[in-house]
């Protein structure tokens, strides 16, 4: 399936930089659908899977043959979902709940394969990892909001720029906390047969 077209359901510049890593063409196509968050679930990785696929499948009906590939980062502590805060008066409310404390990072992933305008697969996964806050100061959280990263972010943060300051310990992979969990999906896009290492590949 060398000539497959790869359309990534997602408008995140993080994941479509670490998309890039597998050394293939792809289009960026954002699901342009909401995404309500209960404030609590008991079955997150659940949710999660639910949320990629409808990303997935909003995007398929646009592809006759491709490959659509959609992920739903989650925020859980304590059984609350975190999303992306509204204003800073959230964030800050975010931050001091994860200061000093571990919390769960799920990214839900849906690969989604389209042929002949058919679905014909679709796998889904949901890695966790755990990360873990050092205690913060209000001063702190006042910095880490002024720089402007925690709007656009689940739980308010992001652990590969300022971020990484707020973070004492992760366990598990740490492209899941970022946003793509490359050894996850590297697994299913081999077991599709749609990519496999190739000692050709010239960074794009």
């Amino acid at each position: 399936m060398e000539t497959l077209r790869w359309v990534l359901a997602s408008q995140s510049p993080r994941r479509r930089a670490l998309m890039r890593l597998f050394g293939r063409p792809f289009e960026v196509h954002p699901a342009q659908i909401e995404e309500p968050l209960p404030e609590y679930t008991a079955r997150p990785a659940l949710l999660g899977k639910r949320l990629a696929k409808a990303k997935a499948e909003a995007v398929a009906p646009h592809y006759t043959d491709a490959l659509i590939i959609a992920a739903d980062t989650l925020v859980i502590i304590d059984g609350r979902v975190l999303g992306k805060p509204a204003d800073e008066r959230e964030a800050f409310d975010m931050l001091r709940l994860l200061s000093g404390r571990t919390h769960t990072v799920i990214t839900a992933l849906c690969l989604l394969l389209r042929q002949n305008g058919h679905t014909t697969h679709i796998i889904q996964d949901a890695p966790r990892s755990r990360v873990t806050f050092r205690s913060l100061s209000d001063a702190w959280i006042r910095w880490y909001i002024a720089t402007g990263e925690p709007f656009d972010k689940a739980g308010g943060y992001g652990i590969q720029e300022y971020g990484a300051l707020l973070i004492e310990k992760v366990q598990g992979c740490y492209f899941n906390v970022v946003g793509l969990p490359l050894a996850t999906l590297a697994k299913h896009l081999e077991t599709l047969g749609v990519w496999q290492p190739d000692s050709r590949y010239n960074p794009l």
